[in-house]
């Protein structure tokens, strides 16, 4: 007889079992005790908020004062999809163009000593449903992590869409510091006024300033507020121009060092997406594609634990799953040749 009762546990199991496919039909096709229907009754009547995240990975968390908390977004691919709710046309770095899909603002804890990071928050982009822009979950994040987690770190890393004027003051009224990259085409005077503003990218290096930074006023702040700019070659296609309001940084390296750490939250990303099947929901419904979501999070937040402790990476934990399988096969054949 099937059973209706499931839990998040049960979904969260499959998810991250599964290699290819992580659909509704195919739980179902594969479990022998709940049928499709009761997963979806379950998934359309749960409310599963990113406050789950915080709860499960809060013990895990090595805090340090030289942490760093990072912040970007990602869109969960849906371009074929035109019916499932939250998908709107967006811009995505991995397709350098706009697509449809879902966005997801992330929020992760770095910490550099160990050169291990946690995922500690998350936010759906719904401006039609909440009114909240990214940079609205950002501001409404790095709140929350200050105040009501309590969090010890010391500096904000963003990408150069977040580097805006009012988000860089807020930081620096929570007394903390931020390293990010200005776009190309951000006008800046590093000539104390006198000269007229300018693009970032025209600016003139002496070799001095090449190795220790700039002090500029950006266009838009207010009248005396400096910060200290980085002329970072990434690559030799590549330049970045990375601005600090830290006072006492004065080293390129050093601020490109800092910066490199972005890259963690790229590959929660990239990780999330390729083995716990967070984009590949085709539920319509808003209500299961947020509790999706926030499984496949609860999933990639187990699958980092278990590779901190057993010195693997999340990509050969779920593989081992396959080795087990072959090794199995090999052993005791379901399927057995007759010719060769």
């Amino acid at each position: 007889m099937i059973k209706s009762f499931m839990t998040r546990l049960d979904y969260c199991q499959f998810l991250l079992v599964s290699q290819i496919n992580y659909t509704l039909t195919y739980f179902a096709d594969h479990h022998d005790t709940f049928s499709h229907d009761a997963i979806n009754r379950y998934l359309q009547r749960e409310r599963m908020t990113p406050r789950l995240i915080w709860d499960n990975v809060r013990n895990d968390i090595v805090l340090t004062p030289a942490g760093y908390l990072i912040f970007d977004d990602t869109v969960l691919d849906k371009d074929f999809s035109r019916k499932i709710a939250l998908v709107r046309h967006q811009y995505s770095g991995n397709a350098h163009g706009l697509i449809r899909g879902i966005g997801v603002v992330t929020c992760v804890y770095v910490n550099p000593e160990l050169d291990q990071f946690w995922l500690i928050d998350y936010r759906l982009y719904d401006p039609d449903g909440d009114g909240q822009s990214k940079l609205d979950h950002v501001h409404d994040m790095l709140g929350n992590a200050v105040h009501h987690k309590r969090l010890p770190f010391h500096a904000v890393l963003m990408d150069s869409w977040y580097a805006t004027k009012d988000l860089m003051l807020f930081i620096e009224s929570l007394q903390k510091v931020y390293y990010c990259p200005l776009k190309a085409n951000r006008q800046v005077d590093d000539s104390g006024g006198a000269r007229p503003y300018q693009r970032v990218d025209s600016l003139t290096w002496s070799p001095t300033e090449r190795a220790h930074g700039k002090t500029i006023k950006i266009r838009g702040f207010p009248k005396h507020h400096k910060v200290h700019l980085f002329r970072v070659e990434v690559s030799t296609h590549r330049t970045d121009w990375v601005v600090t309001n830290e006072p006492t940084q004065h080293s390129t390296a050093a601020a490109q060092q800092a910066c490199g750490y972005r890259w963690k939250i790229e590959q929660l990303h990239r990780e999330g997406k390729q083995v716990t099947g967070r984009e590949r929901c085709q539920c319509r419904s808003a209500r299961i594609q947020r509790n999706h979501i926030a499984c496949a999070f609860l999933v990639w937040v187990r699958l980092k634990q278990l590779a901190y402790t057993s010195g693997r990476t999340v990509y050969q934990l779920k593989q081992k799953l396959l080795d087990d399988y072959l090794c199995q096969q090999l052993r005791n054949p379901s399927l057995r040749m007759s010719l060769a």
